[in-house]
């Protein structure tokens, strides 16, 4: 039955893709805007089993208009956005994640290299010396800045068994931290919801610090004007969890279950948040 559903779903999928590109009354349509227009309906979505299995359809369809146009950025980073959400939220096959965050990680390190060759040149070296060519560019693009550093941290995720991949953290950390001391609020606080994550990851007692992973939630929260209910979730998970505050994470995850989901351009995040929400609040984790 399930089964049937999936192939059900992948075949109108691809039926459909195909008859944007063959109808006429799309030809005015270029391909990234085309890209965007189905990101945008996914991200909006309510039902996260139609994403999870009729993805993989727009996914092999945005590949060919990559390799049709790999230089285009929009398209470069339209890949890196949708195979990293793909990997991070949709797929629970560890390897699978690897393999899904890998092919964001090579788009967006891609478009960010066209854009920013300085700084793509000295990431696979130190962290010292990645860190001084960041901070001596002036006026990065902060899209760049943004996509990159999140693809990278989300890619960290996935590879988080990898001790050398996890080095890599304070490189992405270095590169949204400078999102957001441009633009604090960039992209309605997710820069912040990334942050918060990162710098809620070690204890007190080991050195960490997460009172300021608790300060970018608070942030994110803020920008957010609380409709992104990941950010919720996120600060439950990881700084609530970490410093044993019951309270707060019981809090936050109540509230994550009793929202309206249905915001624009997060709604399927916030229903995946909302299913996360209720797993989290069920286990006993005090």
């Amino acid at each position: 039955m399930i089964k049937n559903r999936r192939r059900r779903i992948i075949t109108v999928s691809l039926l459909c893709a195909a008859t944007l590109l063959l109808d006429s009354g799309c030809s005015s349509l270029s391909t990234s805007r085309l890209a965007a227009n189905l990101s945008n309906a996914m991200l909006n979505q309510t039902d996260p089993e139609l994403v999870r299995y009729g993805a993989p359809a727009y996914l092999l369809l945005l590949d060919s208009f990559i390799a049709e146009s790999p230089d285009d950025r929009d398209l470069l980073y339209a890949g890196a956005r949708l195979y990293g959400a793909y990997a991070g939220g949709l797929v629970k096959d560890p390897q699978r994640q690897k393999n899904l965050s890998q092919k964001a990680m090579d788009y967006a390190t891609t478009g960010f290299c066209e854009a920013e060759p300085e700084i793509c040149r000295d990431s696979n070296k130190p962290y010292e010396q990645f860190a001084a060519t960041l901070a001596r560019t002036e006026e990065p693009n902060l899209e760049d800045l943004y996509l990159y550093g999140a693809t990278w941290a989300g890619w960290i995720q996935a590879h988080s068994d990898d001790w050398n991949a996890v080095a890599d953290l304070a490189k992405a950390e270095s590169l949204l931290l400078r999102v957001v001391d441009q633009e604090p609020g960039y992209e309605q606080g997710r820069a912040q919801l990334y942050l918060g994550v990162i710098r809620s990851q070690i204890p007190p007692a080991l050195g960490g610090k997460p009172e300021l992973g608790k300060q970018h939630f608070e942030s994110a929260l803020n920008y957010s004007e609380g409709q992104d209910l990941m950010v919720k979730l996120e600060y439950a998970r990881h700084y609530a969890r970490l410093v044993f505050d019951k309270t707060l994470h019981d809090r936050l995850l109540n509230e994550v279950l009793q929202a309206d989901p249905v915001k624009n351009g997060l709604t399927l995040s916030n229903i995946m948040a909302q299913q996360q929400a209720k797993s989290l609040i069920e286990e006993d984790y005090f």
